[in-house]
């Protein structure tokens, strides 16, 4: 399946760029848990155009944008992201011929900042003194006052990025689901934007009211327990300091959380064992689906995102020794193999 998104027509219009967004495999993972015979389902989403799932939330804001004549030929698109999103409206900004401006927390990977910079953006890193994420949304909103013909996409309160996912993602999986011939038990997602969780949410539950979803965040830093930032970590993309608006935790089953050095571990492995390139999110999304299926059952149908590559941690943890601890859930985990759908 194609993700719906369009705009004007033309050489500068998401025509072209919507083929190269959604339509991502799904995997079976198979596995072993405590010697115990499981699967789990899980996203590809590393195939997007830039490759990561952040590419079918700018695609679509962008599209509704462009169809509401909010965001003219020419405007500057000025956003403030901790990575994937920036690297997203990058590339699609270039592609429809918008300059783009990206506010980031100054410790970010370099992976992405180069990134963002190869489609000619420009990056604006902004230091913890300075705010970090809060002080670069803070940032970003100045810039759209003090200047004129800027779009602010607000990926963190606009609906739209929720409506990506519930018109997108949520609809493949239940296909992809059905070519497993598997009805989705559950789902989880680390909360970045809540876009991927929310929107999924809304499509799985329309289709079956009983399945269950769960927001995801690092158990070093319970942000959407607390409702505030609390304590850090190491999983890029989610627990961005603050609850974000698109999520209502009302409509969501329990949070689950995961230590950030047991997602190293997880990405880590997932790499060296079944040549899956994923990046650290994906790591603690497998282990919050692996904590689902332990509680559902043997049957369970549990699915997941792996969110991106391993390209944009070389640089990070991801790429160094991790210590075990006896409280990871990792390393009770072996890895078996994976089938995939389109």
């Amino acid at each position: 399946m194609t993700m719906h998104c369009s705009a004007p027509g033309g050489a500068r219009s998401t025509a072209a760029v919507r083929q190269l967004v959604g339509g991502t495999p799904l995997l079976e993972v198979l596995y072993r848990y405590d010697g115990r015979e499981r699967r789990l389902y899980a996203k590809y989403e590393s195939m997007n155009m830039t490759g990561s799932v952040k590419d079918r939330m700018a695609c679509h804001i962008l599209a509704e944008a462009h169809a509401r004549s909010q965001l003219a030929a020419g405007d500057t698109i000025v956003e403030a992201s901790s990575g994937n999103t920036g690297i997203a409206f990058a590339a699609i900004g270039a592609a429809l011929g918008h300059p783009v401006r990206i506010y980031m927390p100054d410790w970010m990977s370099q992976e992405r900042v180069q990134l963002i910079r190869s489609f000619g953006a420009e990056v604006i890193g902004v230091s913890a003194a300075e705010g970090g994420f809060v002080g670069s949304v803070r940032l970003a909103e100045r810039f759209a006052r003090e200047h004129e013909r800027v779009f602010l996409p607000r990926q963190f309160e606009n609906e739209a990025n929720v409506r990506a996912h519930a018109i997108g993602t949520g609809p493949e999986i239940l296909l992809q689901m059905e070519a497993f011939g598997r009805n989705p038990t559950a789902f989880v997602a680390g909360v970045g934007t809540g876009g991927t969780v929310m929107g999924v949410g809304r499509a799985l539950r329309a289709a079956l009211p009983e399945v269950r979803v769960h927001p995801l965040e690092p158990a070093n830093s319970p942000t959407l327990r607390t409702g505030r930032k609390a304590g850090s970590h190491r999983i890029q993309g989610i627990s961005d300091e603050f609850v974000p608006a698109v999520v209502d935790l009302g409509r969501l089953d329990r949070i689950v959380d995961v230590w950030d050095g047991d997602a190293i571990l997880m990405a880590q492995a997932l790499a060296r064992q079944l040549g899956l390139a994923v990046g650290i999110s994906s790591g603690a999304n497998f282990l919050g689906a692996v904590q689902l299926v332990e509680e559902q059952g043997a049957d369970a149908a549990v699915v997941t995102v792996f969110c991106d590559s391993n390209k944009k941690y070389l640089s990070t943890d991801l790429c160094r020794e991790e210590p075990v601890r006896d409280d990871y859930l990792s390393s009770r985990v072996e890895l078996q193999g994976f089938r995939a759908v389109r």
